[in-house]
């Protein structure tokens, strides 16, 4: 072969695809970009999908005796699908006749991998293109604008992989709004530990985004003492919808009409009212149905979620800031009924300028926008307007989830891109494989065989999907699983014996009864078990003082002493 060459063409050949013998069994590996001459075409893209290795001249013998003397004559095959080349005005190509038998394979350049796959942003490096060293950079307005989607099994890393992208939005002090289930982004704050390699690898530094960063919680800070703020929604003058929101399958029709009599009354009556004032007005209701509704909105009020003082939309949302909505502690119904409310003023918010362009990124996306048929939240309407309109206002939305299956398809088809790691679910492979576009059977296998940190990325911008090897985190990883063992392993400390007040006769006998019989002589144990055992249990004071009636009860009975 030709010095510098991989391999050559041999066999039947197509436009579309073709056989390679490759030189040497390290020259490429499987997902490998080479490139071929075309004799209308120039240099054409190409990548290698398949390979394999056989001998003709390795005996049975041979493999029984475990022995195998000689691997010159082995034969090494690739299969290779060709991706194409650009015009004279940019425009991709596939040639349309088929490449010559005896043909060259070469290591694609840079310069041609980045022009025909479209990898021409300049703004957010999120790694590496998988087996080689070209970093990975998407446009921002691209991703924000038409939406991004991170679909993932558990542990396959797309909370790590979500938290790189957003490092790279808040360096452009792009606003973000993070909808945060399981406490997980508060991390921003720490910088992640020094690994110089590994950095120096992907081209960027350790940081702390702290000065940036305000975690709010719906519950309490007791209850969530690492949140910075409570987040509170209005609960003035609160309407039927507003109430009926929050636990939409326990109002029945009778229910809704009680709650509806009682706030027109209030309407009529005062300007403002608060919850208090529903309850007091539901009460005076003459039927039974009442009770049932007042438990709802007692329910509801307990959880101080509603406030006089609600936590401002303008507050949430501002230009090179993070707002996490951290649901620790809250009930998974509150958490439907906040992410629709939020959601809501949020987009009516940024229609109407109030606050900047940015975006919203709901992790556990299956949670709040389920797919029909698996369960009904009140928040999917709202999430479903603003996948559909919200790049019209500048607003953006980044959809996290480990279930595809189950995330409403209008919200997923959506996503103009998505990053796929590993996932082995068929429901959610089928789900994949029909609502996002150049996603193949070739595809859904790659799917099943990703390594942890190895991303699959389909986008409007990018010719095809491409894997990509994810950068390291600027700031500290927040979503690492829990050490079974290791807690098991750690021996908790007692807790400190109540402090007594002893004389100093007893001091003696105190120590000796707190101490192991086993590190006592023996005669002296003995005789403390048996001072225990011959000791009467102490009487039992009675709870209250005994009646002293002066005897009246005796004399009434028997009658007075003679």
């Amino acid at each position: 072969m030709v010095r510098g060459s991989v391999g050559v063409i041999f066999g039947e050949t197509g436009t579309l695809e073709f056989k390679m013998l490759v030189s040497d069994s390290t020259a490429v590996h499987r997902g490998a970009y080479i490139k071929a001459w075309h004799e209308t075409d120039g240099w054409v893209l190409a990548q290698v999908i398949n390979i394999t290795r056989s001998s003709e001249s390795f005996t049975i013998e041979e493999a029984k005796a475990g022995q195998r003397k000689d691997k010159s004559d082995d034969r090494i095959v690739a299969e290779v699908i060709v991706i194409g080349t650009r015009d004279s005005e940019g425009m991709l190509r596939s040639p349309v006749i088929p490449f010559s038998p005896g043909d060259m394979l070469y290591v694609a350049d840079e310069g041609l991998i980045r022009s025909v796959l479209g990898l021409l942003g300049k703004d957010m490096n999120i790694g590496l293109l998988e087996g080689t060293g070209i970093k990975v950079q998407l446009s921002v307005n691209s991703l924000v604008q038409k939406h991004c989607s991170i679909l993932a099994k558990t542990g396959s890393g797309k909370s790590y992989t979500a938290a790189v992208i957003l490092e790279e939005l808040i360096d452009r002090d792009i606003p973000l709004l993070i909808i945060d289930p399981h406490s997980e982004y508060a991390s921003f704050k720490a910088q992640a530990p020094d690994d110089s390699e590994t950095f120096k690898k992907y081209g960027v530094k350790p940081k702390s985004y702290a000065d940036r960063v305000t975690v709010y919680t719906p519950a309490n800070k007791s209850i969530n003492p690492d949140a910075d703020e409570t987040f509170r929604l209005n609960g003035m003058n609160l309407t039927v919808k507003d109430l009926t929101s929050i636990f939409p399958e326990n109002f029945s029709t009778t229910h809704t009409g009680i709650l509806y009599e009682a706030i027109q009354g209030l309407r009529a009556e005062m300007e403002t009212y608060t919850i208090d004032d529903i309850i007091f007005a539901v009460s005076n209701d003459k039927s039974k149905a009442k009770w049932t509704v007042i438990s709802m909105l007692e329910n509801i009020r307990d959880t101080d979620i509603l406030s006089p003082n609600p936590t401002p939309i303008e507050a949430l949302v501002r230009k090179g800031k993070v707002s996490i909505i951290d649901f620790k502690g809250t009930p998974p119904d509150m958490q439907s009924m906040i992410v629709s409310q939020l959601c809501s003023n949020l987009f009516e918010a940024r229609k109407l300028d109030r606050v900047p362009p940015g975006m919203l990124v709901i992790e556990e996306a299956h949670n709040y926008a389920p797919e029909k048929g698996f369960s009904k939240t009140v928040s999917t309407d709202i999430l479903r307007t603003i996948a559909s309109e919200g790049r019209k206002f500048g607003l953006g939305m980044m959809v996290i989830s480990q279930r595809p299956a189950r995330i409403d398809k209008n919200v997923l088809s959506q996503c103009g891109t998505q990053i796929i790691m590993k996932v082995t679910n068929p429901n959610d492979l089928k789900a994949i494989s029909k609502g996002l576009e150049g996603v193949n059977s070739y595809v859904e296998d790659e799917l099943m065989r990703l390594p942890p940190g190895v991303a699959m990325l389909v986008s409007n911008d990018i010719e095809r999907p491409i894997l990509v090897d994810i950068r390291i985190r600027k700031s500290k990883h927040g979503g690492e699983s829990v050490n079974v063992l290791k807690a098991a392993q750690m021996q908790t400390p007692p807790p400190p014996p109540p402090v007594a007040e002893v004389t100093a006769s007893e001091v003696d006998t105190q120590v000796l009864r707190e101490t192991a019989p086993s590190q006592l002589p023996v005669a002296q144990a003995t005789e403390i078990e048996k001072s225990e055992a011959n000791t009467p249990p102490p009487k039992r004071k009675p709870s209250r003082p005994p009646k002293n009636d002066g005897g009246k009860l005796f004399t009434r009975i028997f009658g007075g002493a003679k």
